[in-house]
């Protein structure tokens, strides 16, 4: 298994993110400016941007894994990949997600903790309904993990 930064060609990629976040125009954003990482186990099995808040405050975008490889660490060994490399980088690492149970726990598996929300999030940024585990998207729910690095 390796872990490795695309510096080229991160639109090609786009397929795999979309599972993240269907606005594809928000997913461009993050490429100009974010890190893209992608794990590989024989082949491609997650990917993710992760961008630079400001105040020593980074923010991982769009995590994604093929669905027919959830379930197996891959998620957790990327995002594990990450902490270790912006340890140095950055003071807090936080990530967004919808108010879904299974998501939330992912996080809090991987050292995350609540951190705030956002109400209506969902229904004021995106022109359709989204539904995750059959419960549709409402809030944003922001987790973070504090890192050792004092930026």
């Amino acid at each position: 298994m390796k872990i490795e930064m695309i510096r080229n060609n991160k639109k090609s990629f786009l397929y795999l993110r979309l599972l993240a976040d269907e606005r594809k125009n928000i997913i461009d954003r993050s490429l100009e400016r974010g890190d893209m990482f992608a794990l590989y186990d024989s082949d491609l099995k997650s990917v993710c941007v992760v961008t630079n808040e400001g105040q020593g405050i980074y923010e991982l975008k769009n995590i994604a894994t093929y669905e027919m490889y959830r379930g197996r660490g891959y998620g957790k060994k990327l995002i594990n990949h990450l902490l270790q490399y912006y340890n140095d980088r950055c003071q807090t690492l936080i990530v967004g997600t919808g108010d879904n149970s299974a998501a939330i726990l992912f996080y809090e598996h991987c050292g995350f903790s609540f951190s705030h929300r956002v109400c209506n999030f969902f229904t004021d940024h995106y022109d359709f309904l989204i539904f995750e585990n059959g419960r549709q998207l409402i809030d944003m729910i922001y987790m973070r993990k504090d890192l050792k690095s004092a930026v």
